[in-house]
């Protein structure tokens, strides 16, 4: 079975930006519930030296709008990183969620051996193909900040739990 570029990218993480929203939700209704402001977990970190949680949505939203545009040959929308509150989060989500639901199977297949160029606040990065640029840079990394947000919420006393993070199936 051959499963295509497309289908390897776009559902896979519209999906799990829906299951983020989910969790945030979560989030919210917690510090409602114990009666503390969403600050505490928009800025919450694991460690002093690691993004905080709204950093990590506004990065999962970038990988995921930047691979659809980069795997399609068109640049990225840049978005300004000034989310401070849930619900400007959730707006980021959505929008991405939007961009993302712009392309078809036709833009994305066959990116898998022409070359990309990711330009990034750190820098360029260059892959050899398409497919070393999903598989090897931008699902880790996506994961990773879903993960990390996950992983913030829960060690701020959020009622997460695996479902959460993998939805139904």
């Amino acid at each position: 079975m051959h499963i295509s570029m497309y289908q390897s990218s776009v559902p896979v993480m519209i999906r799990m930006l829906g299951h983020l929203k989910g969790i945030l939700h979560k989030g919210i209704a917690s510090a409602e519930a114990r009666k503390f402001d969403e600050t505490v977990l928009l800025n919450g970190r694991l460690a002093p030296d690691m993004y905080p949680l709204r950093r990590r949505v506004q990065v999962a939203t970038d990988m995921a709008k930047g691979c659809a545009a980069r795997l399609s040959g068109f640049e990225p929308p840049v978005y300004e990183d000034n989310d401070a509150t849930m619900e400007e989060l959730f707006a980021r989500i959505d929008k991405t969620i939007d961009y993302l639901n712009t392309f078809k199977p036709e833009q994305i297949d066959g990116s898998e051996n022409r070359p990309v160029v990711s330009k990034t606040r750190h820098g360029t990065s260059h892959f050899d193909s398409g497919q070393d640029y999903l598989l090897h840079y931008v699902v880790p990394n996506f994961y990773f900040q879903i993960s990390t947000a996950y992983l913030i919420l829960r060690n701020n006393g959020v009622e997460v739990g695996l479902e959460d993070f993998l939805g139904a199936h």
